[in-house]
């Protein structure tokens, strides 16, 4: 087998677009690329395609033109079951129809995996109990997820996808079922991981303090197009954020490092 080419730019969006309906653009000619094992963030006000970019990345959804790639290649291309091995996607809230317990949750997320017509073995439960404990959920394995908060059970979803062993981590709004005490433990778990293991993130959130100073770069979106990319420092800014969200007065200060934002 010959030596694996790699691109110091994991996932990349060349020129797309994506409308839903004719002459209803959402996505409007994005241009971006993540670096490989970075942590970033994408910011927008509602509607502005923020959701719809990471399920196109996420391969959820096909361009109408331009190109997704992952690693240098076209998504499209990639077989499904390669494609679940190295990106792993956590939508904005999952349902829970069958009161499955939270280990049988995070244990599906092993199936690409797994041969075929088969069943999971010791290292897919290994796996499935490491992830409930990286994101200090280990103790829901045997609840209902039924029975779990919104909050226990974004957790749980996070854990079944670090479960997938994958590559690449794609999180819509994880923050928004989270009190302040997991919320402040997913930013450390997503520094973590990107610092032990190289894992790359990207994080869509209408909450701006998710965005920690220790974020490689964010991506702002405006009305479908990439209007500005950088460090927290250089995005969190008072003019640049009322722009991104259409005017709306803002406040800024930088304390110890951190950017705490209002608006009046």
């Amino acid at each position: 087998m010959g030596d694996q080419v790699t691109h110091s730019c994991l996932l990349e969006a060349n020129g797309v677009h994506f409308a839903y309906s004719p002459g209803s653009p959402v996505v409007c000619g994005v241009s971006l690329t993540v670096p490989r094992g970075a942590l970033c963030g994408i910011i927008g006000a509602n509607g502005c395609g923020k959701s719809t970019l990471i399920r196109l990345f996420a391969g959820v959804l096909d361009p109408l033109a331009g190109e997704i790639l992952f690693d240098g290649a076209p998504l499209r291309a990639m077989a499904p079951r390669e494609a679940a091995k190295r990106i792993a996607y956590v939508p904005q809230s999952a349902a829970a129809a069958f009161p499955f317990t939270a280990l049988e949750v995070v244990l599906t997320g092993r199936s690409p995996h797994a041969p075929r017509l088969s069943f999971e073995n010791e290292l897919d439960q290994e796996k499935a109990l490491n992830a409930l404990a990286t994101v200090d959920a280990l103790h829901l394995a045997s609840r209902r997820i039924t029975e779990l908060s919104g909050g226990e059970r974004q957790m749980v979803s996070l854990a079944r996808a670090l479960a997938q062993e994958p590559d690449y981590l794609l999180l819509d709004e994880p923050s928004a079922a989270l009190d302040l005490k997991h919320r402040s433990a997913l930013v450390r778990t997503l520094v973590r991981l990107r610092d032990t293991l190289g894992l790359s993130a990207l994080v869509v959130t209408h909450d701006l303090h998710l965005i920690d100073p220790a974020f490689d770069c964010v991506f702002a979106l405006r009305c479908g197009a990439l209007i500005a990319e950088g460090t927290p420092r250089e995005i969190l800014r008072q003019g640049l954020l009322e722009e991104i969200y259409d005017d709306v007065h803002v406040r800024t200060r930088r304390v110890d490092g951190r950017t705490l934002i209002w608006s009046e």
